[in-house]
């Protein structure tokens, strides 16, 4: 399953990312697969509660600093996907790149 989520602290001011680097260094030392963006961490793992577990302790990272907490999360729950978080991305490539190929042959 991959669930990407976003951590976000709340009554800190604006600059937030200090706060949110301590989420994202919970997700990385947990040693699943990971992927950060400007928006979302994405984590992949075998279970729900391995997953959630990292997600958990990534909000309790920023709740130890932040008086309030804001958690958005969206979850893909497909049993015996593995590598999806690279498999998915490199689906898409392949399509844009066919797509190029067709249009520059016409």
């Amino acid at each position: 399953m991959i669930v990407a989520f976003s951590v976000t602290p709340l009554g800190v001011g604006e600059d937030v990312g200090e706060y949110v680097a301590d989420a994202v260094r919970v997700v990385r030392e947990s040693g699943l697969p990971n992927r950060t963006d400007a928006m979302f961490t994405s984590v992949e793992g075998e279970s729900w509660e391995e997953v959630m577990d990292v997600v958990r302790r990534a909000v309790a990272a920023v709740e130890e600093r932040a008086p309030r907490v804001s958690l958005v999360l969206k979850a893909d729950i497909r049993p015996g996907v593995t590598d999806g978080l690279t498999s998915k991305v490199e689906t898409v490539e392949r399509h844009l790149a066919d797509q190029m190929d067709t249009t520059l042959a016409d």
